[in-house]
């Protein structure tokens, strides 16, 4: 170690060199049963390099910016079970793009396999760039796809950057932390999940609830805290006869509890719409065996039969992912019983090798060999290889691609069989046309309906797990828009896409005749500079649709008479240019003048300029809640909580059009905002709530809308408020009455 350079720095010298080479001693020692001959020469010289290539950088918290570097390949080795080659990129990961260091450096230095890495690390490296437009947002992410088809380490070393930075998130300012931890939830978490790295994903997700929401957070944060004595105590009282017959029956085991990730408990609290106490299972049983491969799964379900001699299962509980394994390999068996004190409890059941796969994920499964990566889990290889299939369609749309794939990153699958008997796994709520997509695009794309366990069935059938099905296809079928209607793959849509964009190419040649005869009368080519011109004259966004519109006779180009000749090239006749003039300057008045009368006001940023808004549908916003402004394309600015349905979507990938907000103090501005109540129905019930509301409270209601069904009731009531604190206060008396069980801010059902 003596040998290992370390640039001085400024501050704290010693502490700092001592610190960094504490860091690299704790990577080398992760690495050792790894370490072959020359590795620790090629670490050693990537330490350096990055060491000296960061000498001058620090992180916002301070510390020298090669801690980051040698953290995220802590990550790499000791969380996602990588290698030396994994390690190495890591440390370099960040020196082409934040320093001199080129690319023709590392391959000159390590060889070319190492600059293949970092050179995806450093595309990918602004994934969702905040002063990027939206579509370069997504191409970006097109590329850690692609990167990850052909080499899967390159997104599981950014994904150990992406968890580095938000455990230390702590020290951005509050945007960032928004912008980040939206990204996270939106993009990372998702990946990680697909890609079965669900420690990885539980903590990305915890994190990014911790910034995005942190009351709630630290509310449930506390809860685990305050209840950890008593989870305890019944995790013992519930494992020791099961721990017993174990032994008795002489597995080799490991049992333990173990809490339940902070989002996944938040998740429950909000779908099932209780409070933090009434959420039971804040813990799964883990039960991982000592088994060899042959007899792991048998050794399973002969445990599986011992808990359930002690606590009865629940039937529609059971999870075997045993005999069927998900898609991105995950192994074992889960089920849930009802342990002492009437507790439902989950078990999970799985061997150390299907453990270390619930773990490591996709890193378990490759088994790097002189850098040649080998595919040992076909369901997981068939995925990779269906996403390289999309995204080398050049037609893609980018921005639609993004959306329907992360439909499929977090799915549940349901597993599907053909007529022979073989299996496909397809994402719930998969239909009989997105089946024939899977099987082959051009089955899909000539599918005219299927059978269905041997019945007949419409496209748009939505399939069940177990389903045996049969494409019915024919020649002289062609894909509608309807269908995308109705499919859910994201294969599916960005096959379907692509055929009607053919067809649409197909009838725009013809446009593109009819246009170019034209401009010959003009005596002008159809240069770009003249088709852009007519783009911008018919107010269309590319050529194709111009095209289009001309052969289907949405354009009449006798206007083209009034443009003027240069030359070789045409420009727009000049009462449309004044026209435009006129629109432009309007549009800036508009922006100039004076909220109208009754309008809501908000102050922005530093500088307290008061500017007109709406407030979204979506999540009604009112003063005290966390919020930000976002500037739509045709609605002006409007204002979303932080914790709004559409915020990670908008924060990730719209980063330029966030606007930083805070509440103007005005007591006189009332805010209309729901409260959903739920009790036993009782006489006199719906007077108690008016004499909260308008006698005790003095609010104005809106409207009270209650159902009541076998003794229990529900409302929603709209009422307005000043903010924050009347809503919580309005909630907090009406949870007191008697025979009201809950009580919750409701949400619109309206999205942007």
């Amino acid at each position: 170690m003596e040998n290992v350079i370390v640039p001085a720095y400024n501050k704290n010298e010693e502490e700092e060199k001592k610190l960094i080479l504490r860091e690299y001693r704790a990577l080398l020692r992760a690495l050792k049963q790894r370490i072959k001959k020359g590795d620790k020469r090629l670490l050693r010289r990537a330490f350096e390099i990055a060491a000296d290539a960061h000498k001058d950088m620090r992180r916002k918290s301070g510390e020298p910016y090669i801690l980051h570097p040698v953290a995220v390949a802590r990550i790499v080795v000791e969380e996602i079970g990588l290698g030396v080659t994994s390690a190495i990129c890591a440390l370099l990961h960040d020196v082409v793009e934040d320093t001199e260091v080129t690319l023709e450096d590392i391959e000159h230095e390590f060889g070319e396999r190492f600059a293949k890495i970092i050179d995806g690390l450093t595309k990918i490296s602004n994934v969702v760039d905040l002063k990027a437009d939206t579509t370069i947002q997504a191409e970006n992410f097109r590329k850690i796809l692609l990167t990850l088809a052909d080499d899967p380490r390159v997104i599981l070393i950014k994904l150990a950057d992406r968890l580095h930075n938000m455990r230390t998130l702590g020290s951005m300012s509050r945007e960032k932390q928004l912008k980040v931890s939206s990204e996270t939830s939106y993009i990372y978490a998702p990946l990680a999940h697909r890609l079965g790295l669900y420690e990885i994903k539980s903590e990305l997700e915890d994190l990014a609830l911790k910034y995005t929401q942190p009351e709630v957070y630290t509310e449930i944060a506390k809860g685990l805290k305050e209840t950890r004595r008593d989870r305890t105590r019944y995790i013992n009282e519930f494992i020791k006869p099961i721990k017993e017959e174990l032994q008795r029956n002489e597995f080799e085991f490991d049992i333990y509890g173990r809490p339940k990730a902070i989002h996944s408990i938040w998740n429950k609290m909000r779908t099932k719409h209780v409070a933090f106490e009434e959420v039971y299972d804040l813990f799964a049983i883990r039960i991982i065996l000592d088994s060899t491969p042959e007899r792991e799964k048998e050794d399973c379900w002969k445990v599986y039969s011992i808990v359930t001699n002690f606590y009865r299962p629940s039937p529609e509980r059971l999870r075997d992912w045993i005999s069927v394994p998900k898609g991105n390999g995950y192994e074992a068996l889960h089920t849930t019983v009802m342990g002492p004190g009437g507790r439902w409890v989950e078990v999970q059941i799985r061997s150390a090798r299907m453990n270390e796969i619930a773990e490591k994920g996709l890193a378990a499964h490759w088994k790097y060999k002189e850098g040649q990566p080998i595919q040992q889990e076909s369901k997981l290889d068939s995925w990779l290889h269906h996403l390289r299939e999309i995204l080398n369609n050049p037609d893609t749309d980018t921005l639609d691609f993004l959306q329907d794939f992360k439909l499929d990153l977090f799915t549940e699958e349901m597993y599907i069989y053909t007529p022979k008997g073989d299996m496909r796994v397809l994402p719930k709520g998969a239909t009989a046309l997105d089946f024939a997509f899977d099987i082959h695009s051009e089955l899909g794309a000539h599918c005219i309906g299927a059978k269905v366990n041997y019945r007949l069935v419409p496209l748009s059938h939505p399939l069940k797990s177990g389903d045996q099905v049969e494409v019915i296809s024919s020649s002289k079928q062609r894909p509608s828009e309807d269908w995308l209607a109705f499919v859910t793959t994201a294969k599916a849509k960005s096959r379907i896409k692509y055929y009607l964009k053919e067809e649409k190419r197909r009838i725009a040649d013809d446009g593109k005749g009819i246009l170019q005869r034209k401009l010959e009368h003009l005596k002008v080519p159809l240069s770009q500079h003249n088709v852009a011109e007519l783009c911008n004259y018919y107010k269309k966004s590319s050529p194709l649709d111009l095209y289009y519109a001309i052969a289907v006779g949405n354009i009449d180009l006798k206007e083209l008479k009034d443009f003027a000749v240069h030359g070789d090239k045409i420009s727009q006749p000049a009462r449309e240019q004044k026209t435009e003039a006129r629109r432009a300057h309007a549009e800036e008045e508009q922006v100039k003048q004076k909220p109208a009368k009754g309008a809501e006001l908000i102050i922005f940023g530093e500088s307290s300029d008061k500017i007109l808004y709406k407030l979204a549908q979506c999540c009604q916003p009112i003063p005290g809640d966390d919020v930000f402004g976002f500037i739509t394309s045709g609605e002006g600015l409007k204002i979303h909580r932080t914790d709004c349905p559409n915020a990670a979507q908008l924060l990730a990938h719209y980063g330029h059009r966030i606007v930083k907000t805070k509440w103007a103090k005005n007591k006189e501005i009332s805010f209309l905002s729901g409260v959903r109540i739920i009790g036993l129905d009782d006489v006199g019930v719906i007077q108690k709530i008016t004499n909260v509301i308008s006698g005790d409270l003095k609010m104005n209601m809106r409207s009270l809308s209650i159902d009541s069904k076998d003794g229990i009731f529900e409302g929603n009531i709209m009422v307005y408020v000043h903010d924050r604190e009347e809503l919580d206060e309005l909630c907090h008396q009406l949870a007191s009455l008697d025979g009201i069980t809950n009580v919750e801010r409701f949400e619109s059902s309206e999205t942007k």
